[in-house]
């Protein structure tokens, strides 16, 4: 497998905004811009081990939308819920905390919050705990994948939501699909690219699963892509650009699919920055044909496209 460095500058500085908060999640939304979400404070895990699902006092929360050339800013008051994840659900925005808690007698904490942009919680309903990444679709379909924790069982759940692995819901939190074609034990990675073609990466069988026609009418297929552990993926339809997997995290395979079901053993990639240095810890989201990295109050941005031409 040949290597290739590629540099990449960033397109965006969100310095100005940062000041006072933390950065917990960087993510495309399916409307192409980024959506950064932040705290002022990132809450404590109990035990130092387990991740909180309600907070014992109140947060800040700031949610960034950033684009080349704007950056809009909403900030949420007042927060009494761990939110990890944000996207754009029409005209509004959909918080999702990764872990929510079941407590017997049908009582659980309902872990996805639709703010409008001032800040005003319109609605609150339950997504399952454990949840490894929420992305959303243009038209509103909210497509959710499940770590471990979620697909077995903890924080109080026996029959857990994302026993599955992948489903999916409507704006209003009703399920409208669950996976029953892969035997997902923890779904790596995920990218929906649009209503009708949903890729998903998951463990234990490291297969590479294509959900298309839609959540009424839908179609599973699964290749082998020959990457163990890896945590995203964003493609064309013909180039595939992968995290390199386990002990490999921040470095990239680009693979082609020159036959159907079947791709390439690919090319390695290391990003570096300006200074020519390597991306050591920054985020990655992985959706669309599009590679987003954000390290430190730098974004930065590649295509398969541009890797596959050598334009960057």
């Amino acid at each position: 497998m040949s290597n290739s460095k590629v540099k990449l500058l960033p397109f965006a500085d969100i310095s100005v905004y940062t000041e006072g908060f933390e950065i917990v999640s960087t993510q495309w939304g399916g409307d192409g811009r980024v959506y950064v979400l932040l705290i002022n404070q990132i809450p404590e895990r109990e035990r130092d081990m387990f991740v909180q699902a309600k907070l014992k006092q109140t947060h800040t929360y700031k949610v960034l939308i950033v684009t080349d050339q704007h950056i809009e800013e909403v900030v949420i008051w007042g927060q009494t819920f761990n939110y990890h994840y944000v996207q754009p659900l029409h005209d509004h925005l959909l918080l999702v905390g990764a872990r929510c808690a079941h407590y017997g007698n049908d009582r659980y904490d309902l872990n996805a919050k639709v703010c409008d942009f001032n800040g005003n919680t319109i609605r609150e309903f339950l997504l399952g705990d454990g949840i490894q990444s929420v992305q959303v679709t243009e038209k509103g379909t909210i497509w959710t994948s499940y770590f471990d924790e979620g697909v077995f069982g903890n924080y109080g759940w026996s029959d857990p939501i994302g026993s599955r692995g992948l489903l999916a819901w409507d704006e209003h939190g009703n399920k409208l699909y669950e996976d029953h074609a892969a035997d997902i034990a923890d779904c790596y990675a995920l990218n929906v690219v649009n209503e009708n073609q949903i890729w998903f990466y998951f463990y234990t069988d490291f297969e590479l699963g294509c959900v298309s026609g839609g959540t009424r009418q839908p179609k599973v297929t699964l290749i082998n892509p020959n990457i163990s552990g890896s945590s995203g993926l964003c493609t064309d339809g013909y180039h595939f650009l992968f995290d390199a997997g386990y002990g490999k995290h921040g470095t990239f395979v680009l693979k082609k699919m020159e036959k159907p079901g079947i791709l390439t053993k690919g090319q390695k990639i290391e990003f570096v920055n300006e200074q020519n240095k390597p991306f050591k810890q920054a985020r990655q989201d992985l959706r669309q044909n599009r590679l987003l990295l954000s390290d430190g109050n730098g974004l930065y941005q590649v295509t398969v496209e541009e890797l596959a031409s050598g334009l960057v």
